[in-house]
């Protein structure tokens, strides 16, 4: 009985969501807000169908909340259609290193003077809090490849690339738990956690994309082979980045962020002459995939926006399961949420998040109303999961770990609520100022400061 009444609330939901997807655009509200709801209805408050322990059940979630987060980290690289020497790049780059490092800093601060955490046990928090989601942020992020806009462009850069820059500074702060071995004078976290992590990571992801999308692209123009499974190519990418990254102590978050960034860059490179749009028009009809996939002009495109649809598809699935799974946990931990949780959740929302955008943008010639939406929509969500799991993993104490936990999971789902609700509104009143309409700053809006 218990399996067939998990059949019928998945099939529920999974049906309500698609009847209602065209609604909820219109309304302030989010599908993450109403998965966020479901989690709470079924967790031990309401109906008592699932109880998850986030200490017990951490290896676990951290395995669930690590698919979710590589999958819509590759996704993200594959919406970005921008070469790296594109000026695009500069507001992501600067959000991801410089806000990140703010954002840390000022999360540990508020933590020890506020909360009495350790050093750091504070730098912890301030890295699982710090990485922007690029799973619930979608209502914000590029709508689709050709999107130019320096808001979505931003703030989709930034949460590709900051689930890879937290990595370090969670290992500072493990480390200075005696939970890593930083090296004397951190030299070891300095040389492996921080330069190789992260420079490795990405290389290693951008070659296997390069390498792999262009054979691809070779066998179906040169013999018409590798054709169809393009689900394939794209988890295959995913796993093989990820892999070969942890194999040699790299990120593997940027990896596959990378590998993302790679196979979008050969279809760019293909179709370098051509407007964005006609390049990523692809015309494959029913029963004339093959011919499409194997056409010496469209090869690139098909394949790119074929992985794009299938990852996009899964990612909305692991955003059901991640999310529903947030509403079940926080019923489990409620007790463990502080008090201090009401002024640290606005503390950061409303100062430390917009003073660390204000801050690494300086200098930026972007309008008002960009710097304003970029600064507010800092979501949190599965990477945050993700990095907290990790640290219960390798052996956070468990009073400790249950504050961190009960705090992290009610800014996550605060998050989720307040973000979820404004995201409508604020869009549609971006959508019509002049920022929007200049959207790469072409015109006129380089002036504004």
């Amino acid at each position: 009985m218990a399996v067939t009444l998990w059949y019928l609330i998945i099939g529920t939901v999974f049906i309500m969501m698609a009847l209602t997807s065209s609604l909820l655009k219109r309304l302030p509200l989010s599908t993450s807000m109403l998965y966020l709801l479901i989690g709470f209805a079924i967790g031990p408050l309401g109906l008592g169908l699932l109880r998850v322990d986030p200490i017990a059940d951490a290896k676990l979630i951290e395995h669930l909340s690590e698919v979710a987060v590589i999958i819509s980290l590759f996704t993200a690289g594959l919406k970005l259609r921008a070469k790296l020497s594109d000026p695009l790049w500069r507001v992501p780059v600067r959000l991801a290193f410089t806000a990140m490092l703010i954002t840390v800093g000022l999360i540990a601060l508020a933590s020890v003077l506020g909360l009495g955490l350790s050093l750091g046990a504070a730098v912890l928090l301030g890295a699982i809090l710090a990485p922007t989601d690029p799973v619930l942020a979608s209502d914000v992020q590029v709508a689709r490849p050709s999107d130019r806009d320096r808001l979505r462009f931003g703030l989709t850069g930034e949460a590709g690339l900051n689930d890879g820059t937290a990595f370090p500074l969670v290992m500072l702060g493990l480390g200075l738990l005696g939970l890593h071995e930083l090296g004397e004078f951190g030299w070891r976290w300095l040389a492996v956690n921080m330069i190789w992590a992260i420079g490795g990571g990405l290389m290693i992801g951008w070659l296997l994309g390069q390498r792999i999308g262009g054979l691809v692209i070779h066998l179906r123009r040169a013999r018409q082979a590798a054709v169809g499974l393009d689900d394939f190519l794209a988890l295959g990418l995913i796993a093989l980045s990820y892999g070969v990254a942890h194999l040699v102590h790299a990120d593997g978050f940027l990896a596959v962020f990378a590998a993302g960034l790679a196979l979008r860059s050969i279809e760019m490179r293909e179709n370098a002459a051509k407007p964005a749009e006609e390049a990523l028009r692809v015309r494959a009809t029913i029963g004339a995939e093959e011919e499409t996939a194997t056409d010496p002009d469209q090869a690139s495109a098909y394949m790119a926006q074929a992985v794009l649809s299938f990852n996009e598809q899964i990612e909305r699935i692991g955003e059901v399961a991640i999310v529903v799974l947030i509403g079940v946990l926080l019923q489990t931990v409620w007790a463990d949420v502080p008090v201090a949780a009401f002024w640290f959740i606005p503390l950061l929302f409303l100062v430390i998040r917009p003073l660390a955008v204000w801050a690494s943008l300086l200098g930026r010639p972007l309008p008002g109303i960009q710097r304003s939406l970029i600064a507010w929509f800092g979501i949190r969500g599965i990477g945050s999961i993700y990095y907290l799991m990790y640290a219960i993993t390798h052996g956070l104490e468990p009073a400790l770990a249950r504050q961190l936990t009960g705090l992290s999971l009610m800014t996550i789902a605060a998050s989720i609520v307040v973000h979820g609700i404004s995201v409508t509104p604020l869009m549609q009143r971006y959508s019509r100022s002049p920022a929007a309409a200049h959207p790469s700053g072409e015109s006129g809006s380089q002036t504004v400061q």
